[in-house]
């Protein structure tokens, strides 16, 4: 019978079987007559996936924020300085009433900064809505440098990007009737035009009111045409979205009607449209084609 080989050489032997990358550690306890082996072999490498036949690799994901949101449109699209503006009317109507006061903020954009502002008023035989904005008409005709101011005035909408005011629509009826100026500048609308982060929690169309209180600005007074600017310019101060909330209110605008039933007439005021106005008889916003398009409900175009 052949010899039996030694210890040594069943350790040679079991070295021969094992892969090459394989690690053996020799474990010797003192006083032991035979060797402990200790074999530890590298983990077995994951197996590749397997393309499904016929099937093209994804594109790699493309990230297409709103176009209000991009960075770039944003610098090069966002007035820099903003006229906030108000009025204050002896009626609604510019065919039967006329403006008595006029208040404007000059607002840099970039450094949330008020850089002049302004309020005078304009002289006026009678005021019938005396009651809602308390202004006496006798005090409108005291002495005081109106046309001055109103040459400041135009000043201050040449140097600025934009003209902005709440309820713009109103507002803006009344300049290009004598003695108040024409404004060539893009308008904005505070009310209308601009959609204020739904963490402020405010309705579709807030009042002045709302922002300041929404935004931690102080209320003292209302009614008067400096005032509701000042309330304005110290929202913008501490509104951190300014430039894109300004860069989308700017974005093209038409008229549409909402298309939905009588039971489903809350989705479009909670919406901000608007019953009966302008259109009779239907709920209505004007809309950039965008915000048209995220709507929850149908519209249809109404006009330019």
């Amino acid at each position: 019978m052949a010899d039996q080989p030694s210890l040594w050489e069943q350790n040679d032997l079991l070295s021969l079987l094992e892969p090459a990358e394989a690690t053996i550690q020799v474990e010797a306890e003192p006083h032991a007559s035979a060797a402990v082996i200790a074999v530890e072999a590298p983990p077995e490498p994951e197996p590749a996936p397997v393309p499904e036949p016929d099937a093209e690799p994804d594109p790699p994901a493309v990230i297409q924020l709103p176009d209000f949101m991009q960075p770039e449109r944003a610098a090069s699209s966002c007035p820099t300085t903003v006229l906030i503006l108000d009025t204050e009317t002896t009626g609604l109507d510019p065919a039967s009433g006329q403006c008595l006061e006029v208040g404007a903020v000059l607002f840099h954009v970039p450094g949330r900064a008020v850089l002049g502002q302004l309020s005078f008023l304009i002289p006026a035989d009678a005021n019938p809505a005396r009651h809602v904005n308390g202004i006496d008409p006798a005090v409108t005709r005291l002495p005081q440098p109106w046309r001055q101011s109103l040459e400041l005035f135009g000043a201050m909408v040449e140097s600025a990007d934009a003209v902005l005011a709440h309820n713009a629509a109103f507002d803006r009826q009344w300049f290009g009737i004598d003695p108040l100026p024409a404004i060539v500048r893009p308008w904005i609308c505070s009310m209308d035009d601009i959609r204020w982060p739904a963490d402020r929690h405010l309705r579709a169309n807030p009042s002045v009111r709302d922002l300041a209180l929404a935004y931690q600005v102080p209320v003292w007074a209302a009614h008067r045409a400096l005032t509701d600017c000042i309330y304005l310019a110290q929202v913008f101060e501490r509104c951190p979205e300014l430039e894109e909330l300004l860069v989308a209110a700017l974005e093209p605008r038409r008229l549409f009607r909402a298309q939905l039933s009588y039971a489903e007439r809350h989705q479009a005021k909670e919406a901000g449209f608007r019953w009966n106005d302008p259109v009779a008889g239907a709920w209505t916003r004007r809309l950039s084609e965008r915000e048209a398009r995220a709507l929850p409900f149908p519209v249809q175009l109404v006009s330019a």
